[in-house]
């Protein structure tokens, strides 16, 4: 257990670290992704972002997994 939480751990500092990187591929603007804005207030809610997100990880834990 405490190896799965290193591991996860390492894993959100390097998105975190790449974050600025890949919000200039557009990988946070994708259509689908709802952005409400109003005076002084900005809801974002990053539906499709996010599920692509877990495609990918899911295909890469799968292959791992093989």
């Amino acid at each position: 257990m405490p190896r799965v939480l290193i591991t996860l751990g390492l894993l959100l500092v390097a998105i975190g670290l790449l974050w600025p990187w890949m919000t200039k591929l557009g990988l946070g603007r994708l259509p689908g992704d709802i952005v409400i804005e109003r005076d002084g207030f900005k809801l974002y809610f990053p539906i499709v972002t996010g599920l692509l997100i877990s495609l990918i990880v899911s295909a890469i834990l799968w292959l791992f997994r093989r």
